[in-house]
């Protein structure tokens, strides 16, 4: 089986809907299964520590499930253009994995969703982006083949998948940006599965 890792972090759910779309793109290229993982909140108290369980969502990761897959979607909301603290913390801490080289080869691609229109989707993106190409990882992006870059009035970019969730949380993930986080998971684990035969 291709193993592919749909890591992501959410704070207010919409991260987390496109990561299951991400999932069922991956899951339509047979022998691929998904692992869909999210990442602990970061204190800024020193004490404070999270549960080993998640109160709601996917389990959290590991750095072995890190390693071990053959190809990585990773997935956060923007913060002033970048992903979000907790996901970081938690790609900060790969670097044994990057001294074993055991994700250089293997396929990733990136999401995001934004409060706002113009809120730093694409620098977002694109800053995901560099920890994986220091990995040595192969980027997969969204080709401009897919009509719905060209429709959308929302969320969606070559660089990955992206949502328009609203200053209030409430935009629904649209038809477009629901088919782009299908193609971007197929195209990832399509990818992985060449790679790994």
């Amino acid at each position: 089986m291709t193993q592919i890792l749909v890591l992501y972090y959410s704070r207010h759910g919409a991260t987390e809907k496109m990561a299951q779309f991400i999932a069922r793109g991956a899951e339509s290229v047979s022998g691929t299964e998904t692992l869909l993982r999210t990442v602990p909140e970061v204190s800024t108290v020193c004490e404070a520590s999270e549960s080993d369980i998640p109160d709601r969502g996917a389990p959290y990761v590991n750095l072995d499930e890190l390693k071990n897959c053959d190809g990585l979607i990773l997935g956060s909301p923007t913060r002033f253009g970048n992903m979000a603290a907790p996901l970081k913390y938690f790609i900060d801490s790969s670097s044994a994995i990057w001294l074993s080289g055991a994700l250089s080869g293997k396929p990733a691609g990136v999401f995001t969703s934004t409060s706002s229109m113009h809120g730093g989707q694409e620098s977002t993106l694109l800053s995901m982006q560099l920890p994986l190409l220091h990995h040595g990882m192969l980027i997969t992006g969204i080709p401009y083949t897919e009509m719905d870059l060209h429709n959308t009035t929302t969320g969606g970019a070559p660089y990955g998948a992206t949502h328009w969730a609203g200053e209030d949380n409430k935009n629904q993930i649209s038809e477009e940006e629901k088919r782009l986080c299908i193609v971007l998971g197929k195209r990832v684990a399509d990818f992985a599965t060449k790679l790994k035969s």
